[in-house]
């Protein structure tokens, strides 16, 4: 038999084509074998080879099951007449009951060609675990093609069960790969805050020099001792978010400044403690429900609503350096007396146009302190396709989370009773985003 026919309308797969893609004999196809095949080619090809795929294997004594065809036709026809959803055609490989599902617990797969070693290593060896407790009975695939509800919930537990428990190395799958994940993560990280760390110093580098008003950082340093020294907001939101306490701040008032306006930019705090929150209602500086994070409400939903501090972190942390580098570029190029309210940096946000930037230097000195060779790359080159496009930018969604920015940069005197930059702002904003970046 033929691997492959062609014919006026494409391919044809043969049953023994299928078997030289999954490297194992007609007689030991397994359904994701055939699956991913019929996968590879388009969807009226696939359709068309059903036929031949069945025979061939019918042939070797590996018939499959009337579902699983069911199942690949239904999916091909889907697929042909654009209907499909990736979610659709996912399932319905998982649904072959020897494939991973794409999300298990905190862990998500990556398409095969974007898969790290280590992932794809775990995911075989999933995947051969799978096909034992297929070839043992624990796992019926016709129950998965057939949308069995209980069969996927068990289909999903046996994998959670094999991803937990520690292979014969020791290793714990679900450990090692949320692991590499984490240190992929700050790895893009770092290169994200080098390169728009870059890209402030070019628009810095159009300014000229901004002075230290330090009439005005004393005064506003000497008010934030007093907000920290007391409990209830202000300061302590402010105290919050540097993951500090009030004594371990820093005594210089620039560094006590910068340290709290770097904080909002990247809160280093979590949300309160229960000791914290006893303490803050015998104040009674905080109301109930904005102290019960986790805890539900007395409503007709039974909702759960985070703190407040909950609420503000998170509020922060969605934004990213794209919506950061917007904001620092609109108020260092506006300088003192520029609009800053959370609606304004939304605005700002809309409008930000990375090239315009990235066009201002395309490179940083490698001999510059404040940009290291090692952070930045050789030369610095700033990418301007790094930054991403906002085709679905939802401006009243970023000016709620600018909210809490302007809230807490109002207290350190970054904006006035306006919402206007400061001098101090002028100056200290853009320093406070340096270190936020670097940090």
């Amino acid at each position: 038999m033929g691997r492959e026919r062609r014919t006026l309308r494409g391919v044809e797969l043969q049953a023994d084509r299928v078997a030289e893609l999954a490297h194992r004999p007609v007689a030991q196809l397994r359904r994701r074998d055939v699956a991913i095949a019929l996968l590879t080619v388009a969807a009226e090809d696939a359709l068309t080879s059903l036929p031949a795929i069945r025979r061939g294997l019918l042939a070797a004594g590996n018939p499959l099951s009337a579902p699983f065809w069911d199942s690949a036709e239904a999916i091909l026809q889907k697929i042909s007449a654009h209907d499909a959803t990736f979610g659709d055609v996912h399932g319905w490989l998982e649904a072959t009951g020897t494939e991973p599902t794409a999300i298990i617990g905190l862990h998500v797969w990556e398409e095969p060609d974007a898969r790290s070693p280590l992932q794809e290593e775990m995911h075989a060896r999933l995947v051969g675990y799978l096909e034992e407790r297929v070839a043992a009975g624990e796992i019926d695939p016709d129950e998965l093609a057939t949308g069995n509800e209980e069969a996927r919930r068990e289909y999903l537990a046996v994998q959670e069960r094999w991803m937990t428990t520690p292979l014969p190395d020791g290793r714990v799958p679900m450990t090692v790969l949320l692991d590499e994940q984490d240190e992929a993560f700050l790895a893009d990280w770092a290169a994200a805050d080098a390169e728009a760390r870059a890209a402030l110093q070019a628009v810095l580098e159009t300014v000229g020099e901004r002075s230290l008003p330090t009439t005005d950082l004393s005064a506003a340093v000497a008010k934030l001792r007093v907000d920290i020294a007391r409990p209830g907001w202000p300061g302590q939101m402010l105290v919050s978010f540097s993951g500090r306490t009030a004594e371990a701040l820093p005594a210089d008032a620039v560094e006590l400044w910068l340290t709290l306006a770097a904080s909002v930019a990247a809160p280093q705090g979590d949300p309160l403690s229960e000791e914290d929150k006893e303490f803050a209602r015998a104040m009674e500086w905080a109301e109930d429900e904005d102290l019960d994070f986790g805890d539900a409400l007395d409503d007709a939903d039974g909702d759960d609503e985070p703190d407040e501090m909950s609420a503000a972190i998170a509020a922060v942390c969605a934004l990213d350096h794209f919506d950061w580098l917007a904001v620092m570029s609109a108020l260092v190029t506006g300088g003192p007396g520029t609009p800053a309210s959370a609606a304004d940096l939304a605005r700002y946000v809309r409008d930000f146009d990375p090239d315009k930037i990235i066009g201002l230097s395309l490179a940083v000195s490698a001999e510059d302190d404040d940009f290291p060779d090692e952070d930045a790359g050789d030369g610095a080159e700033l990418d301007p396709t790094g930054f991403e496009d906002y085709d679905d930018f939802d401006e009243l969604s970023i000016e709620g989370l600018f909210l809490h920015v302007t809230s807490m940069w109002s207290v350190l005197g970054a904006i006035d009773d306006d919402d206007r930059l400061t001098p101090l702002g002028w100056w200290g904003l853009p320093e406070a985003m340096r270190r936020a970046w670097t940090e």
